[in-house]
């Protein structure tokens, strides 16, 4: 789910946006590397050989700031490696600088930051894997945006879409259409949607929902990417979708476009 420029441009916002924990000359000089970076990027600059200067440039901010174990500084190293792994995409070097800046900065904030990243991805992950098609979903017991009970059993019988979505997120809204389509060719025959929104915006969201005459209920606490059923279930990206037949069970993941009324169509002749 992530595009190359913008790791780039993530990491950039990054630097700004804790400007004064830094130490200043590093943050300057890293953020100045950054943006010519950004624009070599832009240009169609992508490899090792095109970046010649600028990964040179990385090791003589590393060498100038040697005696600096601060957030800054790590950064720097943080940067290189990424550029590593997500431009170059030579991988092996990109750990090699990550083994580094956790073993140089190990004491610094952005290290104790990214770690906790890590093991936060490790564990979504294994969520991700355990949620394969021929397994059961686990339960949730929650409650809707019109405050009634929320949960897979009581639609026990029903083929059912979990939809991880939001109403800022474009691929979701891009596939809402053929969603609503399935839905409605299918609900009365016993097809039902579950959308749990990673939305902050109450609303908005009902709005949305109304306008778009989604008939289906939502689960929405506010927390956008800290909602809690998306961290329950290791949900990284939207939009994220699981079919359930009528008991529980996983029969398609991530389904789209046609896809999705044919695995549809299949599940309601079956049940």
């Amino acid at each position: 789910m992530k595009n190359k420029f913008a790791v780039i441009l993530g990491l950039a916002v990054l630097l700004t946006s804790g400007q004064r924990a830094f130490t200043a000359d590093a943050a300057t000089e890293l953020k100045a590397l950054v943006e010519k970076i950004r624009a070599d990027l832009a240009a169609g600059k992508k490899t090792e050989a095109d970046l010649a200067d600028e990964v040179k440039q990385f090791d003589v901010l590393l060498a100038e700031h040697k005696d600096e174990k601060t957030d800054a500084v790590a950064r720097i190293l943080f940067m290189k490696a990424t550029l590593y792994g997500e431009v170059f995409q030579e991988q092996a070097k990109a750990d090699a600088f990550l083994k580094q800046l956790k073993t140089e900065y190990k004491d610094t904030p952005f290290v104790a930051a990214l770690e906790k990243r890590e093991a936060q991805a490790a564990a979504a992950k294994q969520m991700q894997d355990a949620l394969a098609v021929g397994t059961v979903f686990p339960d949730f017991n929650e409650k809707d945006l019109a405050g009634q009970p929320l949960s897979i059993a009581s639609h026990k019988g029903k083929v059912v879409l979990i939809d991880f979505w939001a109403t800022w997120c474009g691929p979701c809204r891009g596939e809402l259409p053929n969603v609503i389509a399935t839905y409605n060719k299918h609900h009365a025959q016993g097809f039902d949607i579950i959308g749990i929104s990673l939305d902050q915006d109450q609303a908005k969201l009902t709005e949305f929902t109304k306008t778009m005459n989604m008939a289906w209920p939502q689960y929405f606490d506010g927390k956008g990417w800290g909602n809690k059923l998306a961290g329950k279930y290791g949900i990284e990206s939207i939009p994220a979708t699981f079919l359930l037949d009528g008991n529980g069970k996983i029969i398609g993941k991530d389904l789209r476009g046609e896809a999705l009324d044919v695995a549809v169509t299949r599940a309601l002749t079956k049940t």
